[in-house]
């Protein structure tokens, strides 16, 4: 989440008057994430956010994850909920984008997550994957190998300046993963960026999953290695291998990996930390100017990829060794 967008009290007041939201009490920007412009929205009749859709998101995609989440929440995933306007629509346009307005949810996101916390997540993930498997509609990734490609192509002119040889580090990154991704594991809906602050706790219980705008359809696995990502590094950037064992093990509870999935992980995590090690660095070069942004050091990801090139084998993800061999 973020502010790229700056959403004038009129514009809003006209805007909400298609709804049944009440009066408007008051309204400040999310400073949090780097991709849309989000707004904590307070009415007479309650807390909501208000989404409007820019940079990466096409607005054609919008109505998917819109469904997708009305669709989870039918399946037991507590997730945002789109409001629809007078008109029954869920999409509508403020400030020259594409917006939607999403119920509040309570709870906090985890700034230090430890192996509880990592257990719930990667069990929410299974639901979430298990919730999805009857959504008939999808979504390719626009954010898989092409879309790297892409983005390495318009950041690899400057990328040395954030580190000396990093544009030929992700070349030859790029050239590896591209000969060797799998393509013939199972597929489903995935979050595809189910970091720490799209989860929300009360206390230590898991209470919500949010922003669902990088959602699409692939491999189940990779989201699983997203969140590896996310979730199971330690401030120094190491590999905290208790965390990786309670998160593999709460998904595995609920959905299984099969032998084949868990010995694709390390390449998975591979392209999960050049995934945002690109989408990083694209944005530590491009911030817009006067935006309400805080990029996030792609240098980040590229130690986590570092540390990914040097697994052995699933078992250094923590990975149970008579579960790898189930």
């Amino acid at each position: 989440m973020a502010v790229y967008t700056d959403v004038a009290a009129e514009d809003l007041t006209k805007f909400l008057a298609g709804y049944e939201l009440g009066e408007l009490l008051s309204y400040k920007g999310i400073a949090e994430g780097v991709e849309n412009s989000n707004f904590l929205v307070h009415t007479t009749k309650g807390y909501f956010i208000l989404t409007l859709y820019e940079k990466r998101v096409a607005a054609g995609d919008v109505p998917f994850f819109l469904a997708l989440m009305e669709h989870l929440a039918t399946r037991g995933i507590n997730c945002p909920q789109p409001v629809k306007n007078k008109n029954g629509e869920t999409l509508g346009h403020l400030c020259g984008r594409p917006a939607a307005i999403v119920t509040f949810l309570e709870g906090m996101w985890i700034r230090r997550p430890d192996p509880r916390h990592c257990y719930a997540v990667g069990a929410a993930l299974a639901q979430l994957h298990r919730a999805g498997a009857d959504f008939t509609q999808r979504r390719v990734n626009a954010l898989a190998l092409d879309g790297w490609r892409t983005l390495y192509e318009h950041a690899a002119d400057r990328a040395d300046s954030v580190q000396p040889g990093l544009a030929e580090t992700i070349a030859s990154e790029l050239e590896h993963l591209a000969q060797r991704w799998p393509r013939d594991l199972p597929q489903g809906v995935i979050h595809a960026d189910l970091f720490p602050d799209n989860v929300f706790f009360l206390g230590n219980q898991l209470s919500g999953l949010i922003d669902f705008y990088f959602a699409c359809t692939d491999t189940l696995a990779y989201d699983v290695a997203i969140c590896l990502n996310a979730w199971c590094f330690e401030p120094d950037h190491s590999y905290n291998v208790t965390k990786g064992r309670e998160l593999l093990q709460g998904y595995m509870r609920t959905r299984p990996l099969s032998p084949a999935e868990l010995d694709a992980l390390p390449l998975l995590a591979r392209g999960s930390a050049l995934r945002f090690l690109l989408t990083r660095l694209t944005d530590w070069l491009n911030v817009p100017e006067g935006a309400l942004v805080r990029p996030k050091n792609p240098l980040e990801y590229f130690r986590k990829l570092r540390f990914h090139q040097t697994v052995g084998s699933v078992r250094d993800y923590g990975v149970l060794v008579e579960r790898a061999q189930a």
